[in-house]
């Protein structure tokens, strides 16, 4: 029988994967690929794109072929990782664990979005005037807050003993 562990991962990486999905395919087809739709004037669009490279676009200019290669094995090897933190985390550190489904989660999203497309599709664009912020997805926001939760915990000494 599962535990409430594998319950809370499944139910935390399951709605950041649904979300994801969901939302992606509605900007795939209402929003028209490279265009915007302004949201709040002066702070955030929406505006479809698509990202063939990693974050912040890194490696965007290598052929699609080793693109393709190198983002699923980095991608695929990371949401090992990140399953194999999830498992070790004692039930004792709630938080860290949530933070680990969170990222879990945001890693299959875009990961689905790498085997569909071969490349992940962003579109929430937040920026102040000129200064903008690169386009990312509900994914991409799953991984930073799980990735700031991390960061807490060992920032401020909350991980647990090994």
């Amino acid at each position: 029988m599962l535990n409430n562990k594998y319950i809370m991962l499944a139910i935390i990486s399951g709605c950041v994967v649904i979300a994801d999905q969901i939302t992606k395919l509605l900007i795939l087809n209402y929003l028209p690929f490279n265009h915007t739709l302004q949201i709040i004037a002066g702070f955030f669009n929406l505006t479809h794109i698509h990202n063939p490279g990693g974050a912040f676009g890194l490696m965007a200019n290598l052929s699609p072929g080793a693109r393709t290669i190198i983002f699923l094995f980095i991608s695929s090897l990371a949401v090992g990782l990140i399953f194999y933190f999830y498992i070790k985390t004692p039930q004792s550190h709630p938080w860290l664990a949530a933070g680990f489904a969170l990222i879990f989660g945001g890693a299959i999203g875009n990961l689905i979005d790498r085997i569909r497309f071969g490349i992940v599709v962003d579109f929430l664009d937040f920026y102040i005037g000129k200064y903008h912020w690169p386009a990312f997805n509900i994914a991409d926001s799953a991984i930073s807050v799980g990735i700031a939760t991390f960061v807490f915990h060992l920032l401020f000494k909350k991980m647990p003993d090994a």
